[in-house]
């Protein structure tokens, strides 16, 4: 039997073709299409090959692919617009039967609205999108498309991204977040959940313990556990972390994530004394520490301190940042800084299991902030936001509440038999998006109550019926 697959580019379609299977392949070709047409899997409008192309990629006659293509339009399934090419026709497309709405993510709703939509009212992290420099940003990237196209190369880019970013990544630590270290050090990855991955493969901490921070962000415990880890929560105080308490737990667990710089979600900064007392543990016990510098200098309150990583004389530290909250989560694009000693390994994982993707986004960025767009884009964000969190709180009339700056929330802390889940739950039939403080709690008996309100997206008309909507649902629950 002559049996062969062939994908079709951009659709990832598999024709699959016999010629000792007694049925002309004109008529296998039409009735492979027809079936993906059918099902969803090619989408109303998408472009299908030309007869020479997908002639050689299937080792056949033109002819037959263009008998494959008549029948099909005689069915009413594509349509030929001439030199413009064959396209699936809109009418001929029917809906798969899967139903995606119903995959679910691994974490709560309140983590996950709807991708690639617009930020709704008090959604956090996601920065302002009315800010982004849309103009510019798409000028580099064009710039940076005609250099990638100029300069083209057969062979791997570097997986640990592109030096020229990695370059510009340093010298910004340097100066905003006091951490000395060399292109080398830097390897970039998609967002903090590929951060999160390479450095769990690299350091081969599956059946480890890790402390993670009690509340906490919710994706790290469920990636934690996704990868084998045994998370141990570890009560946060008014200094952060309490390190004592975590040796108490777990003294010889592997790991420790913390958000030192602005914790997540309550907002305070990891004390220096904890800060020594952590890196000592970590020396004592070769363990590690994951420094998640979500916000990286973004402190709307003061000067944000120094990162953990600067104070690391070990090689204990592994620092993680991020540029969705600062530029845009679309972007997929973070970093790790791993001791020196360690750099070429990370390298090495990273070019087996997660190299740098999107050279061009590289590019841009490493533009971005070689001309200095990144920091100018940094300071205006914190004048909007200073302005937002004020209309904010001049907005809001809650009872019984107390308030507090939270990274870029403002939490709303309510009494104790209030259901801040089912507050969230109502509130997002009014396309409002709180966090409920409870879901970042991996305790439900110790979970406090309480609104996190995010302030990079507050409309400047309406934010008072949004407020008074707000302020209603409360009311009903207290």
């Amino acid at each position: 039997m002559n049996y062969f697959a062939v994908p079709l580019d951009m659709h990832d379609l598999q024709i699959q073709l016999s010629r000792d299977a007694g049925i002309p392949i004109a008529e296998q070709i039409s009735t492979a299409i027809g079936a993906s047409i059918r099902n969803g899997q090619l989408y109303s409008g998408a472009r299908l090959p030309s007869w020479r192309d997908l002639s050689a990629q299937l080792g056949v006659a033109r002819g037959t692919v263009r008998v494959a293509y008549e029948h099909l339009i005689d069915e009413q399934l594509i349509v030929s617009r001439g030199a413009a090419g064959t396209f699936v026709a809109h009418q001929g497309l029917v809906a798969n039967d899967t139903d995606t709405s119903e995959l679910r993510s691994p974490l709560p709703d309140f983590f996950t609205h709807p991708f690639s939509q617009a930020p709704l009212i008090f959604q956090m992290g996601v920065p302002a999108q009315d800010v982004f420099p849309a103009k510019l940003w798409s000028r580099l990237i064009s710039a940076a498309a005609r250099q990638a196209a100029t300069n083209c190369s057969v062979s791997y880019p570097d997986p640990r991204g592109e030096r020229v970013l990695r370059t510009e990544i340093a010298a910004y630590l340097s100066v905003a977040r006091g951490l000395s270290c060399t292109p080398e050090q830097i390897i970039m990855t998609n967002g903090y959940t590929g951060a999160l991955g390479l450095i769990i493969h690299a350091l081969g901490l599956k059946d480890h313990t890790a402390w993670i921070e009690e509340p906490g962000y919710p994706l790290t415990r469920t990636a934690l556990r996704m990868a084998g880890l045994k998370p141990i929560a570890v009560n946060i105080d008014e200094q952060g972390l309490c390190v004592s308490e975590g040796i108490a737990q777990a003294p010889q667990a592997s790991l420790a994530v913390v958000t030192a710089g602005q914790q997540a979600p309550l907002g305070m900064t990891l004390s220096l004394s904890r800060r020594h007392q952590l890196l000592d543990w970590a020396q004592q016990t070769n363990s590690w520490i994951i420094e998640d510098d979500y916000l990286s200098e973004l402190q709307l309150l003061g000067r944000a301190a120094p990162a953990l990583a600067s104070l690391d004389r070990c090689g204990r530290v592994i620092h993680v940042g991020t540029f969705s909250k600062t530029i845009s989560p679309s972007l997929r694009m973070g970093f790790i800084v791993v001791p020196v000693e360690h750099a070429n390994h990370f390298a090495d994982v990273a070019a087996a299991l997660a190299p740098a993707s999107s050279i061009l986004t590289q590019l841009a960025l490493a533009e971005f902030m070689r001309k200095g767009h990144y920091l100018r884009h940094l300071r205006r964000m914190k004048r909007v936001y200073k302005n937002r969190l004020e209309a904010l709180r001049l907005a809001l009339q809650l009872p019984n509440t107390s308030n507090a700056m939270t990274g870029l929330a403002l939490l709303f802390r309510l009494p104790e038999h209030v259901d801040d889940t089912a507050i969230a739950q109502q509130a997002a039939a009014l396309n409002l998006a709180p966090s409920p403080l409870s879901a970042w709690y991996s305790k439900p008996n110790t979970a406090q109550s309480g609104l996190l309100l995010g302030i990079t997206n507050l409309p400047e008309e309406g934010l008072d019926i949004s407020c008074e909507q707000l302020r209603q649902l409360i009311e009903g629950h207290i």
